[in-house]
This record gives structure tokens, sequence and C-alpha cells, in this order.
């Protein structure tokens, strides 16, 4: 019987800042081309309606945007948010799984573009989220 490969983790990536942990997200590979993570639907994350906070949801997307464009910087620079839409097309029930997967559109040398999805366990999208990162270069 043939052992599954454990998933790709870059060392940064694994070292996720605390906002992250208290989302609960939990990071299921991460490379400079991709990341991909989950995270349920907390009670502690749950709006008026009983279903998982919109900006919880912009905040998973967010921090794997950031993330993925903190694994293709060069030594010595930085990432902030610039710019971040995000298109809802269906709420994540109390208690479900949601998966995000990050992807760039756009690698550029003071600039990144990713795109986040966001599935519920069923496979539907929930949301997709794109943002721009800026690079923040080192000081001189």
């Amino acid at each position: 019987m043939a052992s599954k490969a454990e998933p790709e983790i870059h060392p940064i990536a694994a070292e996720q800042p605390p906002f992250a942990r208290h989302l609960g997200l939990r990071l299921l590979s991460a490379t400079p081309e991709r990341v991909e993570a989950e995270m349920v639907a907390a009670p502690d994350l749950i709006n008026r309606n009983g279903h998982l906070h919109g900006g919880a949801i912009m905040a998973l997307a967010d921090n794997l945007g950031g993330t993925a464009a903190f694994l293709n910087l060069g030594p010595g620079e930085g990432t902030t948010t610039v710019e971040s839409k995000t298109n809802f097309f269906r709420p994540v029930p109390a208690g479900e799984k949601v998966r995000a997967v990050a992807v760039p559109l756009h690698l550029g040398r003071s600039t990144q573009v990713w795109q986040t999805t966001l599935t519920l366990a069923n496979g539907k999208i929930a949301a997709i989220v794109t943002q721009t990162q800026f690079t923040l270069k080192p000081k001189a």
C-alpha cells in the first residue's frame, strides 16, 4: 500500500500569524504558485443569520493572499494588501468547513494579484476574493 505524500508547506507559510490561528485556519499546502487552507465556520465567527461572517471569509482570503505573496518576495521585502474585492455567491453554514485556494493572476516586481476561491464541502463556490498585494522594498 502506497503512503500518501505529505502536503508541501513552505517553512515561511507554516509560521502563520496569531490572527490566522484565531480564525482556526489550517494550512493544507503552500508553495509560491498555490496556497490552500481550510477553516470551520466556528460559533465565534457566525453572523446574525447563522452563517460564516463575510468579514471572516474576507480575512481568510486576505491571509492566504498575503501568505502566497510573501512566498514570492525577495530578501528583506514585505507585502501589504492595497486592494481587495469579494464576490459572495452563497452562505457558509455554521459548523461547515470551507476550503480556500489562492492562485496568482499576476506576479510583478511591485504588485501581485491573487485570486482566492472558497468552496463548501459540496464543492460549490461560496466566494471569490481578488486582491492586490504591494511589495514593500527594504530600506536602504
